[in-house]
């Protein structure tokens, strides 16, 4: 990138990196933070939103695999979140239903179909040898790097204000009724089951934004950029760190627990003699299962608690215990 340097072009790249996961992360705040809803296949929409926003901006395979539409970017990003939000859709008309650990039994299940479809149907993604050449905007500025992060820093904004203001509307406060006790929310007259499809198609939708983000970052997509260590379990420790239900938490949560991934790549493959590099991946996932429980016992609700809203009149105040803030 013209005018900088090596150190400044990876923190560029590294800030972009945090901007997508925080993304993911303000997602899977909605459907677990919001409405408790266990999703464990986060990777499934984050592949689709990458696989569907590379096929429809993406330049001629020769009839290799689908694509060659050649859409501008913002419509492959929207598609990506349309495609993530239909099987979000699925999920929720077929497995809501379920309790917390058998709805992840079954995300998990359902991610790792997506998964190996991706893998294995050649004629859609052209299978593990993956989608070169996934159009990079403001490429050819000189600039990519610099203006790429500032469009997923503007995106990260403007997700966190739309969950933020959700979330202290009346459709956020029925979501944490939900959580707290379904049962009495049901008595109340709400449709349990139709808000909670609400929160876990939205959530989807955005995880399937992020994942375009990163193909038109990366500029190469492969199956095997979306195992479930990185794209499913790091997500989880990122929200769990920063504080569930906590949307400024999920933020911190994905820009510390990134920096203890990407530094975990650095200090174990300086340490480690060369016979060992091929377990760093085992060691980085112990280091971070390690650091989690840290936390948990430390700080069980984050490092930032999530404030919790009543009704005071015509007023919603957050709990004394959470900062004693007024929201009007």
């Amino acid at each position: 990138m013209t005018g900088m340097g090596g150190l400044e072009t990876y923190a560029v790249f590294f800030l972009t990196s945090v901007g997508i996961y925080a993304i993911v992360c303000l997602a899977l705040n909605v459907q677990w933070g919001l409405s408790g809803q266990f999703n464990f296949g986060i990777v499934a929409f984050y592949a689709l939103g990458a696989y569907t926003s590379a096929i429809l901006t993406g330049p001629d395979s020769g009839g290799t695999y689908l694509g060659g539409f050649g859409l501008p970017l913002p419509i492959g990003l929207i598609g990506g979140m349309i495609v993530a939000g239909l099987l979000g859709l699925f999920i929720g008309l077929v497995c809501l239903n379920l309790r917390a650990d058998y709805l992840a039994i079954a995300t998990i299940g359902i991610a790792e179909i997506v998964r190996l479809f991706l893998k294995n149907e050649a004629w859609l993604t052209n299978g593990v040898r993956g989608i070169p050449g996934i159009p990079r905007p403001f490429f050819d500025s000189g600039y990519f790097e610099l203006a790429y992060l500032a469009m997923v820093l503007v995106l990260v904004v403007l997700v966190y204000l739309a969950i933020e203001r959700a979330r202290k509307a009346p459709w956020g406060r029925v979501l944490r009724a939900i959580r707290e006790n379904e049962d009495t929310a049901a008595a109340a007259g709400k449709d349990v089951v139709g808000f909670r499809i609400q929160a876990f198609v939205f959530g989807a939708a955005i995880m399937g934004l992020a994942g375009g983000l990163y193909a038109h970052f990366i500029g190469f997509i492969s199956s095997e950029a979306f195992m479930p260590e990185v794209g499913t379990f790091l997500i989880w420790v990122m929200l769990i760190a920063g504080g569930s239900g906590n949307n400024k938490g999920a933020i911190l949560g994905a820009l510390v627990i990134w920096v203890i991934w990407s530094g975990s790549e650095f200090i174990i493959s300086q340490v480690l003699p060369a016979s060992l590099t091929t377990q760093a991946g085992a060691l980085r996932l112990l280091l971070i299962g390690v650091l989690l429980q840290v936390i948990l016992l430390t700080r069980p609700a984050g490092l930032l608690s999530e404030e919790r809203l009543y009704r005071t009149g015509r007023t919603a105040q957050a709990d004394p215990k959470a900062h004693r803030r007024e929201v009007r």
